[in-house]
Parts: C-alpha cells; structure tokens; sequence
C-alpha cells in the first residue's frame, strides 16, 4: 500500500473532470433467468483527483443522471424509469463517492466508496484498470482513462420489483454488474 505523505508535504494532486462525451456507464441484469439484458447510463458528470505520488490520497466523485437509462426499448426504459424501479421522478441521480482507494495489482486498484441509487446508500468496491498515462488530445486538452466494474444485488438499493415465471424463477435477475469506461480532462 503507497505510503501517505507527511504532513506539511506538498500535493502532487491532480484534479481530472468526467469527460460525458467519451465515458460510459453500462450494466447487464438476467432476463427471464435465460439472458442479459444491457443497458447504458448517457448523463455522466463528477472529478477524480488523482494523487499519483499517493494514489491511497486520491478520490472519486461521480454523479449519473438517472433519467438517462437506455436499454434500446422505450416500453422497458419507462418502466425502469417509474417508481417499480429508479424512480426517476423522485431519484434522478445516482452518486458514487469513494472513501478508500487502495492497490490490487500492477495498475490496478480497489476504489471503495458510496453507492447511492433510489435513495439508499450502500458501501461497494469498484475493481478499477488505470488511470493510463496523460496523452493530449489534438485540441490540446489532456486526458487520462480507466475502467471500472462492481457488482450490486439491486434488491440492497430498495429495486425489488418482479415477476415469477411459471417455468420457475424471476422475469428480473437480482445481480446487477456494473461497467464504467472513463476518460477524464486534467483541468488547469
């Protein structure tokens, strides 16, 4: 684990923005116990700060706008939008707040922080690739990236809405995994 700097020492600390335009929130869930059905988040806002001489220092905020779920059919994206499920009306954002980041491989970090979605807040560990190294973009911003997974039982945020088959099993999957692709702007 990196070693915290001493007090007094200064910050090497970095402030990046979410790039909405380059990054996705994506998730899978079962579909009638025989498939996955994907689905994608498009309003994605928040910072990282990114320490690289104590990345144990660095931090994650990130804000999703839940109105904005995909899932390629407008029927399913209403119901998950309605109160059965997101309940956009009353819940239009899902937030993540890290509160630990600590290494777990070569180039590879446990980010864990607080899931807030549907009004509950629950702790999770997003298995993280990254952050790549800074390149500039050919209008001269400069960019980092990295990838995120976890996976949450969706009943633990209050989504417990279902059918049960008459062949056995449920219509939705309580397992949820969740995919981030990021790309962040170094901001000056």
């Amino acid at each position: 684990m990196p070693q915290t700097a001493s007090s007094g020492a200064a910050t090497a600390a970095i402030t990046y923005t979410i790039d909405p335009a380059h990054t996705t929130v994506d998730f899978k869930v079962r579909h009638l116990m025989v498939s996955n059905v994907r689905g994608e988040f498009s309003g994605v806002s928040g910072t990282v700060v990114h320490d690289p001489t104590n990345p144990a220092n660095s931090k994650l905020e990130a804000v999703i706008d839940a109105t904005t779920i995909a899932t390629r059919d407008p029927q399913r994206d209403a119901h998950l939008k309605s109160p059965d499920f997101l309940d956009v009306e009353k819940f239009p954002k899902i937030t993540f707040v890290s509160t630990k980041i600590a290494p777990s491989g070569e180039g590879e970090w446990k980010v864990t922080g607080n899931l807030t979605i549907h009004g509950v807040t629950k702790e999770v560990t997003l298995n993280v690739e990254g952050p790549t190294t800074e390149t500039k973009d050919p209008w001269g911003n400069i960019k980092i990236g990295a990838s995120a997974t976890t996976k949450i039982n969706r009943k633990d945020f209050g989504l417990v809405w279902n059918v049960g088959l008459e062949t056995g099993g449920v219509l939705v999957g309580d397992e949820v995994t969740i995919h981030l692709e990021l790309e962040l702007a170094k901001q000056a």
